[in-house]
């Protein structure tokens, strides 16, 4: 499989960031990553306002976060849209842009016209990391048929790296070889300290062929944040019915929050910044946890900048394997 390069260079506003390699782009994205699902509308709450969320995007720029993750299904398009507002206030140059084609626009025409509808919301001319948000399940496009049209993309410059999202390893090995001119740089899939199916295979995959995982949900859709307890969960319309904050379930992660707690104490920061770093940890790994404010965007970054011991990791990974959820 040809690798290849991204010529654009990217340089975040923080000094002290640590950045990573995409795959085997060449590209250098930031540790830490923000996912602008909740840019997206109402989906995520009341709260959620269009002016906070372009904030929130500055902010993260201006700690060092480089890499904006979105797609054209979040709220029809409405993400993309906000993350242009923010870019006209970052600077084009300064922010790695990321975005999905909905598992619903697979055929090769649709994938083309998805990218370009996405292009003149981002208000841009090139999307940096173009993903399939999911496998086309319903349609049965041949998988074949999406990636040539990537492909196609990738080589009028209209994309500058291709990823995928929610594939499995059998998906991956079959994106991959329907390519011959680029390869598959990342796996956006749910990975956090009570979602590990990926650790089956996806991630010893990823970690072995060197194509980055970009985990999203890592602090388990707000339930690793201490902010909801049994008689207290979010009612916005994506974790309403979330089986995480069933009343079972709820109480037993707030057990594991505890032990987050009391880990991050020694290092003076919360649950949430524990179980990022936590993912941080692991190699080919970056979490793009979302923010609905500029504050939420600065407390995500207080993950980055420290470790945890490897005592503290093994203490963590007890309290993770005793927690049981039920899932139905």
């Amino acid at each position: 499989m040809q690798t290849f390069s991204i010529p654009r260079v990217f340089r975040a506003a923080g000094d002290n960031m640590e950045m990573t390699e995409l795959g085997n782009s060449g590209i250098k994205i930031s540790r830490l990553g923000l996912g602008a699902w909740q840019a997206g509308g109402k989906q995520w709450g009341k709260d959620v306002r269009e002016k906070d969320c372009i904030a929130a995007i500055v902010k993260a720029h201006e700690l060092g976060i480089n890499l904006i993750d979105t797609a054209e299904v979040y709220g029809k398009g409405h993400s993309e849209e906000v993350v242009a507002k923010a870019l006209k206030k970052i600077g084009r140059d300064k922010m790695f842009v990321a975005t999905k084609v909905a598992g619903s626009h697979l055929g090769h025409d649709d994938v083309i016209k998805a990218c370009e509808h996405s292009l003149k919301r981002l208000g841009i001319d090139s999307i940096d990391l173009y993903q399939v948000h999911w496998p086309g399940v319903w349609e049965q496009v041949p998988l074949k048929e999406t990636m040539k049209a990537l492909e196609t993309l990738h080589k009028r410059g209209k994309i500058r790296a291709i990823g995928v999202s929610n594939f499995a390893v059998r998906d991956l090995e079959e994106a991959r070889a329907a390519l011959s001119s680029a390869d598959v740089v990342s796996d956006q899939v749910q990975y956090s300290m009570i979602h590990r199916e990926i650790e089956k295979e996806v991630l010893p995959y990823c970690q072995k062929e060197k194509v980055t995982v970009l985990a999203w949900g890592p602090l388990g859709e707000g339930a690793l944040t201490g902010k909801y307890t049994k008689g207290k969960t979010p009612k916005d319309s994506v974790r309403d019915d979330h089986h995480f904050f069933r009343p079972r379930n709820i109480v037993r992660i707030t057990s594991l929050v505890k032990v987050l707690e009391r880990v991050g104490k020694v290092h003076g920061k919360s649950a949430a910044q524990v179980a990022l770093n936590w993912l941080m940890m692991k190699d080919r790994v970056v979490p793009i946890p979302g923010a609905k404010t500029p504050i939420q965007a600065e407390h995500n970054a207080g993950a980055h900048g420290w470790s945890l011991t490897t005592r503290e990791m093994s203490r963590l990974d007890r309290a993770i394997k005793s927690l049981r959820l039920d899932t139905f």
